[in-house]
């Protein structure tokens, strides 16, 4: 590894300068080595551009680079004079605006660490996360956040302010600790007027191994963990983005998983700091799908289960179409998959399936990319989740090349990626430049490079526990390499089942196919120390109502559609049809449909809405044990 000192031959990347090799130290984004850095050097060079672009009562306005410096300005500088150092934390409980980038901009400026909590978190969540991270400032969007801090208020004696985005319904809070944004922004205003060029300075004092950021893990295996993320561990993550997943400064793209979660962190705002890219902010998760439509992103990042969504909506919409238009939309989907086959296995399409694929095009696929709002995507990526190969078909095969990546907070967000020209499916692609990964002898992941976290914050136990001896990190996950490096992830080290026969079975694979079937939103596999296996089922609640109502089945409620006899034998069938992918010890012997409608604020479900196994089987164990 070189030292601080090397010197570096260049190498540019859409314009942007990078270290000739990749993950070599010093690193450096044209000429940057920290994010306030970078931050600074793209206010100064784009002033005027647009970086942002959000609704405003229904219309889309936009904001430029000069109103990112002024706000983070005002925001670091009025934090400061409130009391913020170095090293201390702030935490922001948000969904996402732009705000929430001109804060996590304004931190780290004047050396603060920007805490995000997720919007869907309880009060006696806040509490915790806010003591545990030792936050000094607390950032709330609106008044149903406020309530949560008032709920908990006295459990957190260390903040020094709360600071308000929104003041509907707020006009008349007096609060000793409580404050609106534009007081903040006064402040602010004030104190870089009384100290000119100080925010400068305090940026300047930024270095590689300062924690940037805290990121808590979601807790699935007991209390949330934050992991430290440090301003080398981010500008790594920006390198290898740029050279594997091509940003340009014409791009839009359309922000909405939580920024507090690294994925969207990396995607929607330090990355854009390097590819100079537009970052349009959705209304809210519920609206992403009307956002997508009027954006018409180049770039759009989601988990599998959007990309489901739009899946099943296009189903619903062909299953509702003319019988001509079923025809047309099979025979197209059918051409744009043959084609699809060839090109990800990198082989050359033959001159007649491209051009059957061409025709079907103009006639009915390029509509439905229009209609979907992805008439424009050069590239959709997906992680965080598993996601089923056929889904991934079914996505290059309509025009959306739909790339699978994979990367953990502990990665600061990426450790493999597929592109677009290096693309295998139903692997997680290659390690990125600068980065390694090996198998252990149990069948681990494990990843060495400049972008491993620095450690869990103030739990040295759990940071020993993460590394190995030699210094690589334990992911967790189990998988394989193959010949020309593809990872391939086959399941959680800790969700490995293995039966009463004695049969080791990886149950990730058995739910990401029963997750293709558009009745089956997710699943969860049982069978550790069992006879055989058995799966719980959540259906997906539009398409199997659509069935219901098509078939004239009568329900009242979620429950009695999960009771109903033909609904139960709908979900058989495609248990049915997975089995056949499947050996004998692996096929699912019996299920049970959860029938309860599960949100992010349940304990079953992740922030990310992945289903956390633990809590599952002990919140249905008598589903479970009605199976065996």
């Amino acid at each position: 590894m070189l030292d601080s000192t090397t010197k570096l031959e260049e190498t540019v990347i859409n314009g942007v300068r990078f270290n000739a090799e990749a993950g070599q130290r010093p690193l450096q984004v044209d000429g940057c080595r920290t994010v306030p850095a970078l931050f600074k050097a793209r206010c100064e060079a784009l002033g005027k551009r647009t970086v942002h672009r959000e609704k405003d009562l229904g219309i889309w306005k936009s904001y430029s680079w000069d109103d990112y410096w002024t706000h983070a300005m005002w925001i670091g500088m009025a934090l400061r004079k409130l009391g913020l150092k170095r090293g201390e934390a702030v935490s922001i409980l948000s969904e996402d605006r732009r705000e929430w980038a001109y804060f996590d901009m304004g931190i780290q400026a004047v050396g603060g660490i920007a805490s995000g909590i997720y919007t869907t978190d309880s009060a006696k969540q806040l509490s915790y996360l806010v003591n545990n991270s030792d936050s000094r400032f607390l950032i709330v969007e609106d008044e149903e956040q406020l309530d949560k801090y008032l709920q908990v208020e006295g459990e957190i004696p260390g903040l020094l302010k709360v600071i308000i985005l929104e003041d509907e319904g707020l006009h008349d809070l007096e609060h000793h600790r409580c404050m609106m944004i534009s007081d903040l922004y006064e402040i602010g205003k004030q104190a870089a007027a009384e100290e000119p060029g100080v925010f400068e300075a305090e940026i300047d004092l930024a270095k590689p191994e300062d924690t940037a950021i805290l990121v808590y893990t979601s807790g699935t295996t007991g209390m949330p963990k934050g992991a430290m993320i440090s301003n080398e561990n981010i500008m790594a993550a920006i390198e290898a983005g740029a050279r594997r997943l091509q940003c340009l400064e014409t791009d839009n793209q359309l922000c909405f998983l939580p920024l507090c979660h690294i994925l969207e962190r990396d995607v929607s705002i330090y990355f854009p700091l390097a590819g100079k890219s537009v970052v349009n902010f959705a209304e809210s998760p519920e609206t992403v799908f009307n956002n997508l439509q009027e954006v018409s992103p180049n770039t759009f990042t989601a988990v599998p289960r959007v990309w489901e969504k739009i899946y099943s909506q296009v189903l619903i919409l062909a299953q509702e179409a003319t019988p001509l238009g079923r025809w047309a939309y099979h025979r197209a989907v059918k051409a744009g998959v043959t084609r699809a086959e060839y090109m990800v296995d990198n082989k050359p399409v033959p001159a007649m399936v491209n051009l059957r694929f061409k025709i079907w095009d103009h006639l009915v696929l390029r509509n439905l990319r229009r209609m979907l709002g992805l008439d424009k995507m050069r590239r959709g990526g997906t992680g965080a989740a598993p996601i089923s190969p056929e889904l991934l078909k079914w996505f290059w095969g309509i025009g959306v090349p739909l790339v699978e990546g994979y990367g953990m907070t502990e990665t600061a967000g990426l450790a493999t990626i597929n592109t677009r020209g290096d693309n295998r499916i139903g692997t997680i692609g290659t390690p990125i430049p600068g980065y390694e990964v090996r198998i252990a002898e149990d069948g681990e992941i494990q990843t060495k490079g400049l972008n491993n976290f620095q450690g869990y914050w103030r739990n040295n136990e759990k940071t020993a526990e993460t590394y190995t001896d030699d210094g690589w990190l334990r992911t967790g996950d189990v998988g394989r390499i193959d010949e020309d490096g593809y990872v391939t992830i086959t399941g959680r080290l800790k969700d490995i089942i293995i039966t009463a026969g004695g049969k080791n079975i990886t149950p990730a694979e058995i739910e990401s196919r029963l997750k293709f079937s558009h009745y089956v939103s997710d699943a969860v596999i049982i069978g550790d120390r069992r006879k055989y296996l058995t799966a719980l089922i959540m259906i997906d609640q539009e398409n199997v109502e659509k069935y219901a109502q098509d078939h004239k089945v009568p329900f009242s409620n979620f429950a009695s559609l999960c009771a109903a006899k033909e609904v139960k034998d709908l979900i058989k069938g495609e248990v049915d049809a997975v089995n056949k992918e499947f050996a004998r010890v692996e096929q699912i012997k019996d299920f049970r449909l959860i029938d309860v409608l599960l949100t992010a604020e349940d304990d079953e479900l992740t922030a990310t809405m992945k289903l956390k196994r633990s809590y599952v089987e002990k919140a249905h164990a008598h589903l479970i044990e009605e199976m065996y």
